[in-house]
This record gives structure tokens, sequence and C-alpha cells, in this order.
């Protein structure tokens, strides 16, 4: 019988978003791979307008090194700020006010100050985009801030002392139902906080489609 195992790079230098990957296709029959694993050179540009864009255009990038590959890009929104306003992170979570990159302590430490000078709390949400490369062709995913404003949790400007190598603001971030820090939920294998239930479905669904990826055999 044909091998169906599919293996995949994920497009990225981030543990937390490789780990989300893995534990959305966990029930599939594929190995993964990071850029490190594979001593890919580099890192994409992202100029895009909105996660999508900049999804694809890392998806393009390390789709010359690998067949199969998915990239993810997320922009943070605080709800209540227009998304002119200069305070709103958008795409540049970690560059923001065109300030240089943040390290994961300096993101903590900024949005921090940022929260509490908003008054200590505010409601916000993730927009996600996901490319997939595959075949020689790029397919891509967003859903519309409505949908994942089902999702929204709570910033605060007072950080919990653990941390979450790669998603600093787990630290900063409460699950809008418990009042608890991300970092502190028990279940580190779910993401229910951010993601409702059909949002983590729909994902699931375009990137088995995406990929022609199979089950796991029993």
């Amino acid at each position: 019988m044909k091998d169906t195992m599919r293996e995949v790079l994920i497009g990225t230098t981030n543990p937390s978003k490789v780990r989300r990957f893995q534990l959305l296709l966990s029930k599939y029959d594929v190995k993964f791979y990071t850029p490190a694993d594979l001593n890919i050179p580099g890192e994409p540009e992202e100029r895009g307008r909105t996660p999508e864009e900049n999804a694809v255009m890392k998806a393009r990038y390390y789709g010359q090194y690998f067949d199969s590959v998915i990239c993810n890009d997320s922009g943070l929104y605080f709800d209540g700020l227009a998304l002119t306003d200069s305070r709103q992170p958008g795409l540049n979570i970690r560059t923001p006010g065109r300030m240089p990159r943040l390290n994961d302590e300096e993101m903590i430490v900024y949005y921090s100050e940022l929260i509490r000078s908003l008054g200590g709390k505010v409601l916000a949400y993730y927009l996600d985009g996901i490319a997939v490369y595959h075949n020689h062709r790029i397919s891509s995913y967003m859903e519309d801030a409505d949908a994942r404003k089902d999702g929204a949790f709570y910033m605060i400007g007072r950080p919990s002392p653990r941390r979450q190598p790669g998603w600093p603001l787990d630290s900063l971030s409460l699950n809008r139902s418990t009042l608890t820090y991300f970092v502190d939920e028990e279940d580190e294998e779910e993401d229910e906080e951010i993601t409702s239930a059909d949002s983590k479905n729909r994902l699931t669904d375009f990137l088995v489609s995406s990929l022609s990826i199979h089950p796991l055999k029993n």
C-alpha cells in the first residue's frame, strides 16, 4: 500500500507556533520539520497589509526549500481602539510604533505599560493568516474580525511571572471565562481561550484539504 505520510515544514522559528500546528494535526499522518531542522538560511520579508498576505509571503519563501509548507502570521487588536490608532498593535506586535524588534521580555514590559495607560485592562483578539504551499500552489486562509472576536480575551497590565517562549503576551492575557492567565492554564494542549471549537475545526479542515493529508491508521 502506498505510504500516505506527508512531510511538512512549519515555516517559523517560534516554538509555540510549531507546537500549535503539531497539536492541530496530531491525528493525521504527518512528519513535521522546522527551518532549523533543514538548515534553511535567513527569514522571509513581511511587507503585507494583512496577516494573510504575510503568511503567503512566508509560504512562498519556504516553498523554495520544501515541497509542503505551513506558514502563519498574526495581528493583535485591542477592541475599542480604532484600527488607525497608533497604539493598535496590529501586524507590528514585535515592532510597535516602528520600534526595533522586541524580544519576549521587552514585549511584556512594553505591553504592560501600554495596557496600564489604557486603564489596566483591554479586550483583545488575534487575527491569524495561514498559508500552505503544496504541489507548487499556495492556498491561504483567514477568518474575519467578527468571527475572531468570539474568542476575544482580556489583557491586563500586571504580568504573570510565568513565561511561554515565543508567545510572551500569554503572560498578560486572561481567559475571559475563568480570568486565568493563559500561561497558568492547566491544559497546555488546548488553546480554547483564544480559539473556539468552530474556528479550530475550520482551520484544521483547511490544512487537511490544502496538504492532502490523511488520518493516522488505528
